[in-house]
This record gives structure tokens, C-alpha cells and sequence, in this order.
């Protein structure tokens, strides 16, 4: 992915988090949907405790900075268009994946070749045990895929970033906990922030989806 070759770990998770904004900004504009000044407050907090966790490591340079820009900006086109495609076409994530699979695998060639030529791989010997790991790792992949557009379609792309995030936040207490990988003061900080921001998404989606579905069985 160019963006990991020309963008440090810290300034690569600062671009992934941008998404979540981006996409709620994207969805006000552009597909007229509305945020409550609520859940609109419990991006500061997740997006805040992300920031903390890799500041140290955020550098910025213009190659970079491109590629981060429009990352984010396709990235949060794409999940959005996976929510809304999905209802428009009234297509389970299974078969709108199955559609969209050979279109992206196509689309991606000519990109592969640019940033990873196949000669560069010919020094690799494909074993038994490799091969498995790749034939595993293809498995897991398309897994995530469905689990990716059914979360956006079940909920909602922001859902899916707010998921995300909690995902993040997991990992990072899963090897502090278990592989007693060090983590700074600040760190802990910006999982609790995360996590707290996450909570509150939870909590106030689940309240504003019940008081829509009461208003729905009195009307």
C-alpha cells in the first residue's frame, strides 16, 4: 500500500482515523443525512484517544500526505457507497461483494504492478506451509469483506468506524495485557478516551434507533 511505504505507522493510523469525519461530513453534504449534536460529540473523544496512542510517531511529508488525502477520501466514498448501494439494490452483503470482487481485483492490476512488480517477487519459494498461509490468509480476507459490508449495512459506515476503532483499542489492551508490550501513560489515555467515545456512540445510537422505533409504533 503506497500509503504505508511514504507515511510513518503514526501518520498512516492519523489518515484511518480521519475517515470517521470524513464520512459524516461527506454524508451531511452530499447524501443529506443527519447527525444528532450527540453522536456528532462522541467523535472527539474516539478520534482524540487515537491521535494520543500514535502522535509521537506522526511525521508528514508531501508523497505521503497525497496519498493519505486520498486514501481517506475514497475510502470513506467506498463505505458509504457500500451502506447505500446495499439498501438501494436491496442486495445482501454476500452477493453485493460478489459483484464488486472481480471489478476491484481488475481495477487493482495495473496499481499492483506500479507499486509491487512481480519480478520483485520471484526470489520467494512458495512452500507446502507458505501456500497454506496464503490460502488461509485469502480465507480471512473474505471473511472481513462480508463482515465489512454487512456491519455497513446492518448500521451504518460510521457504525462500522466507530467498530473500528473498538477493534484498535483491543488489540492494544490484548497485548498490554497479555504480551506485557509496554504502553505510555498517554497511550492508556487515548484507549479510555477511545473506548469511552465508542460507549457513548453505542449508548446514544441505541437510544435515538429505540425512541425511532416507538415513535413508529404510535404514529
Amino acid at each position: 500500500m503506497p500509503d504505508k511505504n511514504y507515511n510513518t505507522v503514526g501518520t498512516y493510523q492519523l489518515a484511518k482515523v480521519a475517515t470517521t469525519p470524513v464520512v459524516v461530513l461527506l454524508q451531511m453534504l452530499y447524501f443529506k443525512k443527519k447527525f444528532s449534536l450527540k453522536i456528532k460529540f462522541t467523535l472527539i473523544p474516539t478520534v482524540a484517544g487515537i491521535i494520543l496512542n500514535f502522535y509521537y510517531d506522526i511525521r508528514f511529508n508531501h508523497i505521503g500526505t497525497c496519498f493519505a488525502v486520498i486514501g481517506v477520501f475514497i475510502t470513506s466514498l467506498y463505505q458509504i457507497l457500500v451502506g447505500s448501494k446495499q439498501h438501494e439494490l436491496q442486495m445482501n452483503p454476500m452477493q453485493l461483494l460478489y459483484y464488486q470482487a472481480p471489478i476491484s481485483s481488475i481495477m487493482l492490476i495495473p496499481i499492483m504492478i506500479l507499486f509491487e512488480p512481480p519480478y520483485k517477487a520471484t526470489t520467494m519459494v512458495l512452500t507446502f506451509t507458505s501456500a497454506g498461509i496464503l490460502l488461509l490468509s485469502c480465507i480471512f480476507a473474505l471473511f472481513i469483506n462480508v463482515s465489512i459490508y454487512w456491519i455497513i449495512g446492518k448500521t451504518s459506515p460510521l457504525t462500522y468506524n466507530m467498530f473500528g476503532h473498538m477493534k484498535f483499542c483491543l488489540i492494544a489492551l490484548g497485548g498490554y495485557l497479555v504480551f506485557a508490550e509496554p504502553m505510555s501513560f498517554l497511550q492508556i489515555l487515548g484507549v479510555i478516551l477511545t473506548l469511552s467515545g465508542v460507549t457513548l456512540y453505542a449508548h446514544w445510537k441505541l437510544k435515538e434507533s429505540s425512541q425511532s422505533l416507538k415513535s413508529l409504533e404510535e404514529g
